[in-house]
């Protein structure tokens, strides 16, 4: 059975040695001292490898079972979610007026990628809560607010996002789903869901939906759109739960992965709702939850990545297999291991460069959503605006590759049940899909966010980089393995650019067709910036004489190996952008 390590001490590394977090100035951030993260971190840890890792492979191997109306999870999934609402993890961040911790939301960021990487599935009902809450949280009336936050905030009650219906998807315009006013100001929610997270389970007391649909006078499209509340329970007055809502699981998905978690077709007939937010404006209220799950479904694919490779690099250690080409490097036994192989050693290095580099960008990413929320920062509100497509897309396409590489790693054994690699690729899949697709993030990025608020936060990110690269140029050892690939990748990131500006209104389909290619460039080159503060820190902390040596070491040689052979792909992006919409659109769609 495959086992899983939190990687605490690279977690304290991008925390304090990188981010710098009790310098910040961010409210909340002076308490983050390393004495504190060291004991949460050891604590959310020990939860992650003792309690939930244990329980993945029986979740996958059980599945979900929906059994006259409920939905009954896997063997030890009650127990465990007991324990993580006893030991307060689910209440981490949120709101003290609501029976949270108010913790700042990074530190909630390094224990969530814990929880996914030991139990992905199991970790979705959670944070599906947490995502109900932010929603309920930011557009809420006071009364919904003191109705539903305090049984989401202890996971007596766990939430679900609805936007897919059979026939649309990315569409939403097409939505059907409809919400008939009431006398009392309720509304009558009648239609069907797809493809719902944790819609039905026997984990919580009642399940908060937030649901799409079109309310009388919207008009067409996504503009007609509304947001309503409609939990599976009807809560009364006193908070007690009351009768049963016309709401049903009408059948459970059979998935590619992620067994353990409940993916539902959920039936509305009637169901009694509540408008959250304003009337027609539903998809301001709904990204607010969408947008925190794309930066946690970025999470989810380095992070499952992570479980892949720490299990394949113990396999490349103990696996023998053939003897290395300049002599024998276990001479008393029958074979050397295959980490003495340069090609093994190639794709343990892609998948340990890649993950320790995803980890200092997330972590970034959520410090940014604390400058944003407790500064009132509206530029760090608009950098993490404009990086959540790359850190959705990129982090998950990088990370279900990391996970195919550790099954390689494993050979025949790989594809085999009995090792546990094969879940770890099938449940990194979805990660790509759900959320909005990653061609869809990648639209996103071309389409909306470089050109939002004049460009103002892309010509940010180029002069964010600059500048580091300016304040750093004088230090030989930094500059020749991490700044001058750095400095060259950058400006590929640019030429990309200003090839959307020169082409995207007067031929749109040369920059849609070149949207995939520039999320992975800025993808890349967002990880070498991440690479050469690391880079720095870790010179920093030798330089100070700081005693683990052999950790700082590995940082720059994995850093390195970074920069020397993936970062180099934002040249082939480049290209790829530059060759315009011609070679994508030249076949007819009946030639296909």
């Amino acid at each position: 059975m495959p086992g899983y390590t939190a990687p605490t001490r690279d977690m304290q590394f991008v925390l304090h040695d990188v981010l710098k977090v009790t310098q910040t100035g961010i409210p909340g951030y002076d308490e983050l001292e390393r004495d504190v993260t060291e004991a949460v971190l050891a604590a959310a840890g020990k939860v992650a490898s003792e309690v939930l890792a244990p329980l993945n492979p029986v979740g996958d191997r059980i599945g979900c079972v929906l059994e006259n109306g409920v939905v009954r999870t896997p063997e030890g999934f009650k127990d465990a979610f007991a324990a993580m609402k006893d030991g307060g993890w689910t209440s981490l961040d949120c709101d003290p007026a609501y029976g949270g911790q108010g913790m700042p939301y990074l530190l909630a960021t390094a224990v969530g990628e814990m929880f996914v990487s030991a139990n992905m599935a199991f970790n979705m009902y959670q944070g599906l809560a947490h995502g109900a809450y932010s929603a309920i949280h930011a557009h809420g009336t006071a009364e919904q607010k003191a109705t539903y936050l305090p049984g989401l905030v202890r996971c007596d009650w766990t939430g679900t996002m609805n936007l897919t219906e059979p026939h649309c998807g990315t569409d939403l315009g097409l939505m059907r789903t409809r919400a008939e006013p009431q006398d009392d100001g309720s509304y009558r929610i009648t239609g069907q869901k797809i493809f719902i997270s944790a819609g039905e389970h026997d984990l919580a007391g009642n399940i908060i939906h937030l649901v799409l649909a079109r309310a009388p006078g919207g008009g067409e499209g996504t503009r007609g759109v509304s947001l309503f509340i409609v939990p599976k329970l009807l809560v009364n007055g006193d908070g007690s739960l009351g009768a049963r809502n016309a709401v049903s699981c009408g059948k459970i998905e059979q998935k590619m992965g992620i067994h353990g978690n409940a993916t539902c077709v959920m039936d509305y007939d009637g169901a009694t709702g509540w408008l959250l937010g304003d009337l027609h404006k539903g998809m301001r209220a709904m990204f607010t939850m969408m947008n925190e799950a794309r930066l946690g479904v970025g999470l989810q694919g380095y992070a499952v990545g992570e479980a892949a490779y720490q299990n394949a690099a113990i396999y490349a250690r103990e696996r023998l297999q053939g003897r290395a080409v300049t002599g024998a490097q276990n001479p008393g036994g029958p074979a050397d291991p295959l980490i003495v192989h340069p090609d093994v050693r190639r794709m343990l290095m892609d998948q340990k460069s890649f993950l320790e580099g995803a980890r200092a960008f997330t972590f970034w990413g959520a410090h940014l959503i604390d400058r944003s929320r407790r500064c009132g920062d509206a530029e760090a509100e608009g950098l993490v605006s404009l990086m959540t497509p790359v850190l959705k897309g990129f982090l998950t396409d990088k990370g279900f590759e990391t996970a195919v590489t550790a099954q390689q790693i494993f050979g025949g054994h790989g594809y085999i049940e009995d090792s546990g690699m094969s879940q770890f690729t099938r449940d990194a899949r979805i990660a790509m899909i759900y959320e909005g697709a990653n061609g869809i993030q990648a639209l996103d990025l071309v389409g909306r966010k470089l050109a939002q608020d004049g460009g103002r936060h892309v010509m940010a990110f180029f002069e964010m980089v600059k500048t580091f690269l300016k304040e750093n140029e004088g230090d030989a050892a930094l500059k020749a393995g991490f700044l001058d690939p750095l400095k060259a990748a950058s400006k590929d990131l640019q030429a990309a650019a200003m090839f959307f500006m020169q082409n995207g209104v007067k031929t749109p389909d040369a920059a849609l067709a070149g949207s995939y290619d520039f999320m992975h460039l800025f993808g890349h080159v967002c990880l070498g910036l991440m690479w050469a503060r690391m880079g720095r820190a870790a010179m920093a902390a030798l330089a100070a004489g700081a005693p683990d040596r052999a950790f700082l070491e590995a940082k720059l040689a994995t850093g390195r190996y970074y920069m020397a052979r993936q970062l180099p792909m934002t040249a082939t992006h480049l290209a790829r952008i530059r060759s315009g919409a011609d070679p994508v659109m030249a076949l007819p769609a009946e030639a296909f």
